[in-house]
């Protein structure tokens, strides 16, 4: 029922103007909005492909263990990773000298890091691969 001379808002009108949600009815984002992609480069800008990241966890656990990475090893690290996705490996290990570095390879993130003492009874679980370089 349409009653005449009404000045009442549209539902749509509504939504723009009390939901704010940020897109125009087409999808894309509103004047002033972000887009999804925007938010995702910030989050991997200055990352180059191919780097791993190292997990908040793994950072402590160098610092605990008192390892400092060359950039060789660091190099050498990226490599391993990179040979692992090849294989479509998801969590791998990769040991690089005596160090062992449990990385997630499609976050391309280093989740623990140990060196050779550290590993106890040298066992490794919820990995489906090892590279070492």
């Amino acid at each position: 029922m349409k009653i005449q001379g009404s000045s009442f808002p549209s539902i749509e009108q509504l939504q723009d103007q009390y939901l704010k949600t940020g897109r125009s009815r087409d999808g894309a984002p509103a004047p002033g909005g972000i887009s999804f992609q925007d938010i995702l480069s910030k989050k991997t800008d200055g990352m180059e492909p191919g780097e791993v990241r190292f997990s908040k966890h793994a950072a402590n656990r160098l610092t605990d263990r008192n390892i400092e990475l060359t950039e060789d090893q660091v190099e050498r690290l990226n490599l391993g990773a990179a040979k692992a996705s090849e294989k479509g490996i998801k969590e791998s290990l990769v040991m690089v000298d005596s160090l062992a570095f449990i990385v997630s390879v499609p976050n391309q993130t280093v989740i623990t890091a140990m060196d050779q003492a550290e590993a106890d009874e040298n066992v490794f679980t919820n990995i489906d691969g090892a590279v070492i370089i």
